[in-house]
């Protein structure tokens, strides 16, 4: 037993000196190696900000409509999607936790008993008790690489999870705006409906006074009739978009209290510049990182599959059965073996394995710096939306106000027999579609900021 032993402790003495730097190699730890463009977020952004960004705001800081909080809070306790991620986090941690007790020998117990007669004489009993053990030695670094992998794998469940709690929070949020929006063209039309059927009630006298032709009176309740018919569809689109937003919340239809989209605020001081750096707070990116780093353990025990797999064996009993003698009562029962086996063929597997794995590192490092172009192009079209819905909120703000008056002027000159219906149906008509196209243009600006916010990291607190 102990020349046994000798023998293996020379062996992995002579691999350790021939190939010290290499086997040093296979205990080292990940470090990303990887290089991305200084200007991610194109040219033209301003980069400078203080300390406090959006990403560095929980999603409670950002979202501080109350209504809307108590919406994402029952979103992230029954929405399936989070739920499935939190238990792939504990599938991960089980699989950690056996990584790590890899270090430690096994042990089994094998009892086990034969009863047995020669020649018609007394039948004799024989049995074994054994306690076997087993203990395989990381000389080379294999069990740590794989114990290192499910650290990285365990970290990128948690890191899905947190994607997926941004991704359930962004949707929240933006489908809570969009029924804003709804609400708010409901009631540009609804005031519009009144509107309308007073110019409508108007172009009926004027028509029984033989002031105007049965032609407008047409025309004015054809329009009329479209802002009904828009009423009921936008009624629709409410009651369709609760169902969907109920079906995020893992709840019954059933209707959603909300604010109103003049009412919807959100923080802005942070739209002002980025810095690069925020871009690791991104979960896609910070997965893509780990990613890389479990490619990297891989690799190292592809390269440790080439050295020697060593074990030692114990066996300690109790035992009546000494060979082919049985004897009572059992004597106790010691055994000890050490193995080693180095590879020195294996058709190929061993390389090939290796080689792939080295592909697939540089495959991942390639995506890595691919993640983090496309995560500067989503910044960098976000804060284009917001600073152009913000540039034309003015605009539109303006264009509403003169078209009101427009309207109110056109329909005091048809009253008075010096306007058509045609100018009328004109400004009243674009007056509704500037009214809806200033909603939209908030709505828009909601949208982007909430699409900045998920871009640089945030909603993962």
């Amino acid at each position: 037993m102990r020349t046994t032993i000798k023998i293996i402790a020379l062996c992995v003495a002579v691999l350790s000196l021939s190939g010290c730097d290499t086997i040093k190699g296979l205990h080292s730890e990940y470090k990303s190696e990887a290089t991305v463009p200084g200007d991610v977020f194109g040219r033209g952004v301003d980069m400078t900000l203080d300390s406090t960004t959006a990403a560095d705001l929980s999603w409670r800081e950002f979202f501080i409509d109350p209504l809307l909080q108590r919406l994402i809070d029952t979103a992230l306790v029954h929405n399936t999607d989070i739920n499935s991620a939190r238990i792939a986090i504990q599938q991960s941690e089980a699989s950690l936790s056996a990584a790590k007790q890899a270090f430690f020998p096994s042990v089994v117990l094998a009892p086990s008993g034969t009863v047995g007669s020669f020649g018609g004489s007394a039948a004799s009993w024989t049995y074994n008790l054994p306690l076997q053990v087993n203990w395989d030695v990381d000389a080379f670094g294999s069990i740590k690489s794989k114990k290192r992998k499910a650290e990285a794998v365990l970290k990128q469940a948690h890191i899905a999870e947190q994607a997926v709690r941004a991704n359930i929070i962004s949707a929240v949020a933006q489908q809570y705006s969009t029924l804003l929006l709804l609400d708010q063209q409901l009631e540009i039309l609804t005031a519009t409906d009144s509107l309308w059927k007073i110019s409508l009630e108007t172009q009926k006298i004027l028509w029984e006074n033989g002031k105007s032709y049965s032609t407008a009176v047409n025309q004015m309740e054809s329009s009329y009739l479209s802002v009904k018919t828009s009423i009921v569809d936008t009624r629709n689109n409410i009651r369709q978009m609760e169902n969907a937003l109920c079906c995020l919340l893992a709840i019954t239809p059933q209707h959603i209290e909300r604010s109103r989209l003049g009412t919807y605020a959100l923080p802005r001081r942070f739209i002002t510049g980025v810095p690069a750096q925020l871009l690791q707070n991104r979960p896609d990116i910070k997965l893509a990182d780990l990613a890389m780093e479990e490619a990297f353990y891989n690799t190292q025990a592809a390269r440790a599959a080439f050295f020697p797999s060593i074990s030692l064996q114990g066996l300690a009993g109790w035992t009546n059965s000494a060979g082919s003698m049985v004897v009572n009562p059992g004597k106790i029962l010691l055994n000890a073996v050490a193995s080693l086996t180095q590879p020195i063929y294996a058709q190929g597997k061993l390389k090939a394995n290796l080689k792939i794995s080295q592909l697939t590192q540089e495959d991942l490092m390639n995506k890595y710096v691919q993640t983090v172009i496309e995560a500067g192009s989503e910044v960098n079209d976000a804060l284009a939306d917001c600073q152009a819905a913000v540039e034309k909120h003015g605009y539109y703000h303006r264009q509403v106000a003169v078209l009101k008056d427009a309207y109110k002027g056109t329909h005091e000159l048809m009253d008075n027999g010096k306007a058509s219906y045609l100018e009328v149906l004109t400004a009243q008509e674009t007056l509704l579609n500037a009214q809806l196209n200033e909603a939209t243009n908030m709505y828009n600006g909601a949208q982007a900021i909430i699409a900045l916010y998920i871009a640089l990291g945030g909603g993962t607190k």
